[in-house]
């Protein structure tokens, strides 16, 4: 019970002890010293925003037609004599080479028969003007002989008013004058009839010639030549076969130019016709087909042609848009241009730069003008904003307003939508977190910044040339190949 007691006593001791330690202990320590962290400084790259020449890209798919085909028909009735050894699927011939001809036999004599009753109303026409002025000189006699008559019958009227002659004298030259008057009369409707009878001998001899020209022009159309250098397509005929007038005979397909009717989409089409800068002229009419003619040349757009699954994937040809299709497609939402390439026959280099043939599927890449635009890489967009350095190497987040994206790159306007402005350094880095006003290190990313520049007006300029024979004879072709950039179809007002 005693040591109960004791335990009792101490414990109130113990537990004052401790805290008098304790408190003892908090008095005495020093006060603890407070250091502001603040952000950690950020080390990002970044471009300088600059307007820099661009130029809209786009890409297309068509297929190789020639700019002319010619359906050749036949244009007169008769069985085929001759074709020539070379009209054969995939030959070439040359400029007025007779190909095939017609038995002209039977428009032969038709022509001989026509050129004859030509002849024989020539001869009637000779034969008449013979008659005309025999008929004119008897016309002149007989008026001659009239006036003796008239003079002889004054005179015996004269001797019967002296009563030296008798009344039957007088009454016989009367007849006499009557009769030559009738004479005269006569001949004057016979030389008033050569007119009529001319210009009838006149319309015959037209008439026959109109049938002169039409044998002999249907003789010449027995005779079938090129009008052109042009390459055989699928032949109809035979020789020795009968073939109506207006039949197939051949197919002849120009060497001069090929087209490519290309499929666009409306999409990736837009871009090229702003950068190209054609509308900034204002609304055009273009119910006039000049109007619409000039439209299409004003874009000037640059078309650069591969073959689709060629290996070296290098454009080998350069052409031109001359037109545009009438509709657009409504199931693939594509506009159609028609690419015109001269010469698609000159430079062949077999296994390289084969000729573009009749339905050869190419890719056909556009190229608008270049023009001054501000030119993002596409990483610095995030979702319509892009964040900057400041002057004071501080974060800002800064709106934009996107037009279009190409590939990695990105358009931006200057616009009351946009925040942003030329001059500002656009961080190209990843940020994680964001946060405005954090302090960066900045690092000008140069080599990217040619990179944007490159990319902006398509890469590498292509020199496309015919071949040329070294004097080794060798054939060459420069080539130089621009940078492949993806294309995207992102469009005016799309987040990249």
């Amino acid at each position: 019970m005693k040591k109960i007691v004791n335990n009792l006593f101490l414990l109130p001791v113990v537990v004052l002890l401790a805290v008098v330690i304790v408190v003892f202990l908090i008095k005495s320590k020093a006060s603890v010293v407070h250091e502001e962290a603040g952000y950690p400084v950020k080390t990002v790259e970044v471009v300088t925003a600059e307007k820099i020449p661009f130029r809209a890209r786009a890409m297309a798919f068509g297929n190789v037609e020639p700019s002319v085909v010619l359906n050749t028909k036949s244009e007169v009735s008769g069985k085929v004599s001759y074709m020539h050894p070379d009209l054969q699927k995939g030959a070439s011939l040359e400029k007025d080479t007779v190909v095939l001809r017609i038995e002209p036999t039977t428009f032969q004599i038709s022509l001989s028969e026509s050129l004859a009753a030509l002849k024989n109303s020539e001869s009637e026409l000779v034969q008449l003007d013979v008659e005309e002025k025999s008929a004119r000189d008897a016309l002149a006699i007989a008026k001659k002989n009239l006036d003796m008559e008239l003079k002889e019958l004054e005179r015996i009227q004269s001797l019967l008013d002296k009563n030296i002659i008798s009344q039957s004298t007088l009454d016989k030259e009367e007849q006499k004058v009557l009769s030559l008057q009738q004479q005269v009369q006569d001949i004057e409707g016979r030389v008033a009839g050569f007119s009529s009878r001319r210009d009838a001998i006149k319309a015959k001899i037209k008439q026959t010639s109109s049938k002169v020209d039409k044998s002999q022009d249907t003789l010449g159309r027995t005779e079938v030549s090129l009008p052109f250098d042009a390459r055989i397509g699928s032949v109809a005929v035979e020789e020795g076969e009968y073939v109506q007038a207006g039949a197939v005979l051949f197919e002849a397909l120009g060497l001069k130019a090929v087209e490519i009717n290309a499929q666009i989409s409306t999409r990736q089409f837009r871009p090229l016709v702003v950068v190209s800068g054609f509308a900034d002229n204002g609304p055009i009419n273009l119910q006039n087909p000049a109007k619409l003619t000039a439209a299409i040349s004003g874009l000037g757009l640059e078309a650069r042609v591969r073959l689709v699954g060629n290996a070296s994937n290098a454009p080998l040809w350069q052409g031109s848009v001359i037109r545009l299709s009438e509709s657009v497609d409504p199931t693939r939402d594509t506009l159609g241009l028609v690419i015109v390439i001269d010469n698609p026959y000159a430079g062949v280099i077999p296994g390289k730069r084969p000729p573009l043939l009749k339905g050869m599927y190419t890719s056909v890449e556009l190229f608008s003008p270049a023009k001054p635009m501000l030119v993002l890489p596409r990483k610095a967009v995030h979702q319509g904003r892009v964040y900057v350095a400041t002057a004071e190497n501080t974060l800002a987040i800064r709106a934009v307003e996107v037009l279009f994206t190409q590939g990695d790159l990105v358009v931006v306007s200057e616009g009351a939508g946009s925040e942003m402005k030329t001059g500002d350094r656009v961080i190209i880095s990843d940020v994680i977190p964001v946060i405005e006003g954090m302090p960066l290190k900045v690092i000008e990313a140069a080599d990217y910044a040619r990179k944007i520049k490159m990319d902006a007006i398509g890469g590498a300029v292509i020199d496309i040339t015919v071949p040329d024979e070294t004097a080794s004879g060798e054939t060459v072709i420069d080539e130089a190949v621009p940078d492949e950039t993806v294309l995207d179809e992102t469009v005016m007002g799309d987040n990249p």
